[in-house]
């Protein structure tokens, strides 16, 4: 049963706000669950299922360089060489095989990556909270809703405290709707209502607490009824992907106008019979599938994907894609205080009334007067019954410590709560305890509030904050504590008409994260800076940033320093702050804001409500996954799984490798197309030359080229120097002059010493051996730009000597499916190669190396050199 206790009614006769009760709620039991999961399905709304193989395959036939395959298959028919067009087609079925494989390995990260991020519901089953999956929710569920979490499921609200919720996702107006709880009703109303107890899946709570059973779970939710349009949505292309789009269009284009001038040109230099022109259309394909690069968009997607899997392995959920672009350029990282550079696990370390203090172990509370026992016991009567907040935690575990059963729960009653607010950072309780009239009233809070509240003179506060700054100075969060007594009927309505009187302090340290320090140092020496925000007194802030290793430690900017500043104020003295302290939430927009007015590229983390417009502002938010709402979850770019700064280091390594590798994998497609349209359209020209390259030599370079990309690159690990080196420039084209350059000239040099062969093996061989001896040259020249782009920083013997296993099952399949093509009879027909002497191969495959491996190491030296 459903119990909302409500407190009694105040002087003017209104109660004042109830407060949920979650002692008396079990809630479903495991197994009724999951009858219902089984009876009414997941909670979720019909997606997409995903391509199926069927599906896949027939995308991929529909790829240019696959259409062509097929047009020189049928061509090959129709002059009578059915063995050359069954090898092109088996080599569609081969390339096809390994598209799918590659598609469905990105669709199975992608699935991991969208289970991490579906989001999460807290349920009471059999007696106790827990969190369980938001597609796990079934009807008659008990959920826990509080600020910032999205509704998970249509439902009945039958505890509530000041809850508001944003409905505009299904009626359209912004404004949120104040419900009131219900425990009668049985029927859900239509949305937009004030004051109804009804609450609908997808919407927001964007003020208190409730307890809502569901009604309505998935397709019959008010949101699965309204549209499957969310089952639609595609995610918009990153910058790199319509980069690449307009590059393979490019080239496209280009591979039709040659395709068409080696065709004519092939007619004119051999004459305009029907056999030439069945062979100069062989060539032109042969020429259009060597300039198409059809493997950027593979790169793409792929390395994205796989990228965005990588990085949720270190913790890191990638919510959008163009933050994995994103991170290697991040300059400035904003981080939280508590929780991200802190443990987040508090620990009572000192309690002091007005004359005594005591200092605590990290293990226990040791004895201590009856007047510090009564600042403990204050604190924890202002703090939640069930908290959930670490310092109210921490207290509870000190007063299960020092004072036993300070209060049985039995014996008192939580009669009204005045929330926290960023105006007056303090948090009071009034409760009746045992059978009197009389209630007593406890409030903690920043000792700035606290003195507010219990109305200092200005040399009190002064003696107040002599005695916090030692203490923040070490680093400990100091809270305040008062406490008053008044009459049940005397309840006001604003918490700064309570008579309070000051009973003391209480501070609590919240470790350092171990590897913080290291972390810190490493976002140094990559260029990035570190920026701390947090709440706690400014003295208590610049310790920790101390401890973190922070460069500009004394230099602490207020909340209240920076309210009173101008945008252009701020824009100048933020190159200079490095720790904000007193900052509210609203004021990180105006941090974000000043950093990218200055042109840094911003990563900022956050949590609450109110710290959405800063994570959506920021060019990498970053939200907390552990203690997130999820309006910021929604808000963010990327998910902190654990809530660790090292995450955040370690995603932007991860990120800086990804791009990295993209950039390889782009250089050496670049690079080998070159002497494969060299080889395909030179020979064209000249009237006595044959042609080097047909359609199934390209297919067959297709099969290194395409695996090499896809898995070769994307696997490789991360540059020595990645956190070495200053962030890059966001303006950076991934296809940059220096890139093409750099590719065009190792590709040249390779088309150089392939066509040395070709000219030298044209003295002393037939058509067919000079064409075997060529291609071997180009698949060695393939191999060795595979090596040298592996890496940039490396020497080549230190990049030989870095396992790469894809690389070298890759290599190892290449010489063998060479050996075989050369020296087995029927495979050599196929090819249209004729046999030769095993000193010449040899020779023609280390002049195929050196090609590439010299001209890299001359531009190693020059580089060196410069």
């Amino acid at each position: 049963m459903i119990v909302s206790r409500l407190a009694e009614p105040g002087a003017d006769g209104r109660s004042p706000a109830p407060v949920l009760d979650l002692d008396e709620l079990d809630g479903l039991s495991d197994q009724d669950a999951a009858a219902r999961l089984r009876e009414d399905g997941p909670n979720e709304l019909p997606v997409d299922a995903g391509r199926g193989v069927f599906a896949i395959a027939l995308d991929v036939l529909r790829e240019p360089m696959f259409l062509m395959l097929v047009g020189a298959g049928i061509t090959y028919v129709f002059m009578g060489e059915p063995a050359d067009a069954a090898i092109l087609l088996g080599s569609v079925i081969i390339v096809m095989g390994i598209t799918i494989v590659q598609e469905r390995r990105t669709e199975h990260a992608l699935d991991a990556l969208k289970d991490l991020s579906s989001p999460r519901a807290l349920v009471i089953r059999d007696g106790a909270t827990r969190r369980i999956a938001g597609r796990e929710v079934v009807r008659g569920d008990l959920v826990v809703l509080k600020e910032g979490d999205r509704v998970p499921a249509d439902g009945l609200l039958r505890q509530g405290v000041h809850l508001s919720v944003d409905e505009s996702l299904l009626t359209g107006e912004s404004i949120p709707v104040d419900k009131a709880p219900s425990l009668d009703a049985s029927v859900l109303d239509a949305p937009g209502g004030d004051a109804s107890c009804s609450i609908f899946s997808g919407t927001l709570v964007t003020r208190g607490e409730g307890v809502a059973e569901v009604a309505a779970t998935g397709v019959r939710s008010e949101l699965g009824k309204i549209g499957k349009v969310l089952a639609n949505v595609r995610q918009e292309p990153t910058l790199l992907q319509r980069e690449t789009a307009r590059l393979v269009r490019l080239f496209a284009t280009a591979g039709v106008l040659c395709c068409l001038v080696v065709v004519v040109a092939y007619a004119v230099t051999r004459g305009s019979d029907a056999g030439a022109w069945k062979s100069g259309l062989l060539a032109g394909i042969t020429m259009a599938m060597s300039v198409l690069p059809e493997e950027f968009p593979v790169i793409l997607t792929i390395f994205l994907a796989l990228g965005a899997w990588r990085i949720s392995r270190a913790q890191v959920l990638t919510r959008r894609m163009p933050a994995i672009e994103s991170l290697g350029a991040a300059t400035v990282l904003c981080v939280d205080k508590t929780g991200t550079l802190t443990q987040n696990r508090m620990t009572l370390r000192w309690i002091a009334d007005s004359e005594r203090h005591i200092e605590l172990p990290a293990d226990g509370v040791h004895e201590c007067g009856p007047e510090l026992l009564d600042v403990l016991q204050t604190a924890i009567l202002a703090s939640k019954p069930d908290p959930f907040d670490p310092m109210e935690r921490a207290l509870q575990a000190a007063g299960s410590a020092a004072l036993g059963s300070p209060l049985a729960e039995d014996d008192r009653r939580l009669v009204r709560e005045y929330p926290l607010t960023p105006e007056l950072p303090a948090l009071t309780h009034a409760w009746r305890i045992g059978a009197g009239d009389t209630l007593v009233v406890a409030s903690k809070g920043a000792p700035e509030a606290i003195a507010d509240l219990c109305g200092m003179n200005p040399r009190q506060r002064g003696a107040l904050m002599a005695r916090v700054v030692p203490l923040a100075s070490r680093g400990l969060r100091v809270l305040a504590v008062a406490r008053g007594a008044l009459s049940a009927t005397g309840l006001p309505e604003d918490h700064r008409e309570l008579a309070l009187e000051f009973c003391g302090l209480v501070g609590f340290e919240d470790p350092l994260r171990p590897g913080v320090p290291v972390a810190v140092a490493d976002c140094r020496a990559a260029g990035i800076r570190v920026i701390m925000i947090t709440g706690d007194y400014p003295a208590t802030a610049e310790s920790i940033a101390r401890q973190a290793g922070f460069d500009r430690c004394d230099a602490v900017m207020t909340g209240k320093e920076l309210g009173a500043m101008s945008d252009r104020e701020l824009a100048l003295r933020i190159r200079d702050v490095e720790v904000f302290a007193r900052a509210v939430p609203a004021q990180k927009l105006r941090i974000v804001e000043a950093l990218i007015a200055n042109g840094e590229i911003v990563a900022m983390t956050g949590d609450g409500v109110n710290d959405a417009p800063a994570l959506k502002a920021a060019h990498i938010g970053i939200a907390m996954g552990n203690r997130g709402t999820d309006v910021a979850r929604e808000a963010a770019a990327l998910v902190l799984l654990d809530d660790d700064f090292g995450s955040i280091v370690g995603a932007i390594c991860l990120g800086r490798r990804v791009f990295d590798n993209i950039k390889k994998a782009v250089a050496f497609t670049l690079a080998i197309h070159v002497p494969i349209v060299g080889l395909s359209m030179i020979p064209v020209f000249f009237a006595g030359w044959p042609l080097i390259l047909l359609p199934i030599h390209v297919a067959f370079l297709e099969l290194i080229i395409d695996p090499t990309c896809a898995i070769v690159f994307e696997a490789e690990g991360a540059e020595a120097d990645v956190m070495r080196r200053p962030p890059r420039d966001p303006k950076e084209q991934l296809f940059s002059p220096r890139t093409i350059a750099l590719s065009m000239s190792r590709g040249l040099s390779a088309l150089a010493i392939c066509l040395g062969v070709f000219l030298w093996a044209r003295g002393h061989h037939g058509d067919l051996a000079v064409r075997g001896l060529t291609f071997a040259t180009l698949v060695l020249a393939v191999l060795a730009m595979i090596v040298v782009n592996r890496s940039w920083s490396r020497s080549l013997f230190a990049i030989l000597r870095t396992p790469n296993v894809a690389f070298r099952w890759i290599a190892a399949g290449a010489f063998a499916l060479l050996a075989v093509m050369l020296t087995v009879p029927a495979v050599r027909r196929l090819f249209h190669f004729a046999p030769v002497r095993v000193g010449e191969l040899l020779f023609c495959m280390g002049a195929g190396a050196a090609s590439v491996l010299c001209f890299e190491l001359l531009e190693r030296y020059t580089r060196r050199t410069r």
